[in-house]
């Protein structure tokens, strides 16, 4: 039992007590500690007991009194401080099986770990959890969990998912929302199967757990040209999106009125698809489904709009290329256009970048690639500097998901390639004349 330490931060509460790497943490606070939510959780008071193994087995108990939420200053030798669960499932709208095979190899590992969900924000379809799992988070008060659903039909969302299992443990829903455990769901359409009347079912079963139900967003399916073997799938049609969207507004428009709180989004593409305006800054509240896409749009644009208000004179640059994806292209140009007003000699030429790895029915800027940035913009006149969304890059920064780094695109296009934050300041910051110079 325990975790082995591989690391101790110098001046730090255990380094003064002697604590080195390669000893054994068993137990804080008199509890047993198996992962990285066991660590924070419990050392987390001002005043309590660790015990742990010396090299040669021998047992070392200390007092500490710390700050509250003080970290004793250990590290192990993965963040979780053990395996990280990979997803179970085979869902027929899965973007990992639809990748090319020559990828990354990390591409392809499908994350499915409830920790991850509380820790980062990421989305867990809860079939990896079990009665444990649920009682830590409830005795943790582990807030908010977000849940991939998909759909609240059982049998519907076995079948989707590909995992028997999968619709059993949609009772865990109602006991964590019954505990008063903050949930933010994500519903991912796909035509002709989880739409209409069972879009309908999902909203209302979902929205019966308001308000512990903080938020759900409704996400178009994501197809790419590589889905041999897989489920036949077709992208949403605008009026398709346009009748999904008019059932979600409904329901977020009554949510409004009895909880004060929208709950049902639409992702700025369903808008785009059924062509659409945007809804503006206020709509989305306190924005808790950004990792959707949903209120990207007016959260950049209200940013922007703010930066534009507050900022000094720019002298233009004379010429800087902005790349996106061609869903994107559109608003990110009304944005230049109303940069344009405030600085007359600002020339921004925004691209659309047409998605050639992975086919032509994905348009977001995330998944543009570096192959496709090079291919297509060869030979443009791109000014002093290309302009791209750091959502391009992975987390690290330094690659695109084709494997190409900014480098290799900046070498090509004989340009300077800038990743540029999401966010308004940012935006225009890189508008300014010295970037790229």
């Amino acid at each position: 039992m325990g975790v082995v330490i591989t690391g101790v931060e110098r001046g730090s509460v255990a380094h003064r007590l002697g604590i080195r790497p390669g000893w054994v943490l068993e137990r804080v606070g008199g509890h047993k500690v198996e992962d990285v939510l066991d660590y924070r959780f419990y050392m987390a008071a001002e005043k309590l007991t660790i015990d742990l193994l010396t090299p040669d087995r021998q047992p070392f108990c200390a007092l500490v009194s710390k700050y509250e939420y003080e970290d004793l200053g250990l590290s192990f030798s993965t963040y979780l401080m053990d395996e990280q669960k990979s997803c179970c499932n085979k869902c027929i709208f899965c973007f990992v099986d639809q990748m090319p095979g020559d990828m990354r190899e990390s591409l392809y590992f499908k994350d499915d770990d409830w920790r991850m969900s509380f820790l980062f924000g990421n989305y867990v379809t809860l079939t990896n959890l079990h009665e444990r799992d649920i009682e830590r988070i409830i005795a943790m008060r582990l807030s908010p969990v977000n849940v991939s659903v998909h759909t609240t039909n059982p049998d519907l969302r076995a079948r989707m998912m590909g995992n028997k299992n999968a619709g059993k443990v949609l009772t865990w829903l109602d006991r964590l929302a019954g505990e008063g455990i903050r949930l933010n769901t994500q519903l991912v359409l796909c035509p002709g199967i989880n739409d209409g009347e069972e879009l309908g079912r999902s909203l209302r079963d979902l929205t019966a757990l308001a308000p512990s139900m903080q938020s759900i967003a409704i996400v178009p399916v994501g197809l790419t040209k590589h889905r041999h073997g897989l489920t036949e799938l077709q992208p949403f049609t605008r009026q398709q999106a346009v009748d999904a969207l008019d059932m979600v507004e409904s329901f977020g428009d009554e949510m409004l009125e009895r909880y004060r709180q929208r709950i049902c989004y639409a992702s700025d593409e369903f808008y785009l698809i059924a062509g659409r305006e945007l809804p503006g800054y206020s709509h989305y509240e306190s924005f808790d489904q950004l990792e959707n896409g949903v209120g990207m749009c007016a959260l950049l644009s209200n940013e922007f709009e703010d930066a534009l208000n507050h900022a000094p004179y720019l002298e233009a640059p004379r010429k800087i290329g902005i790349a996106t994806g061609t869903a994107a292209a559109p608003f990110m140009r009304s944005l230049v256009a109303r940069a344009r007003e405030v600085f007359p000699n600002l020339s921004a030429n925004v691209i659309a970048i047409e998605n050639n790895f992975f086919g032509q029915t994905v348009n977001v800027a995330g998944l543009v690639t570096g192959v496709d940035l090079t291919r297509q913009l060869k030979g443009k006149d791109l000014g002093c500097a290309l302009l791209i969304s750091r959502c391009m890059l992975r987390h690290e920064g330094d690659l695109f998901l084709d494997g190409l780094s900014p480098e290799d695109v900046s070498q090509s296009l004989n340009v300077p390639v800038i990743p540029v934050e999401n966010n308004g300041d940012a935006l225009l910051e890189s508008l300014r004349p010295d970037v790229g110079e």
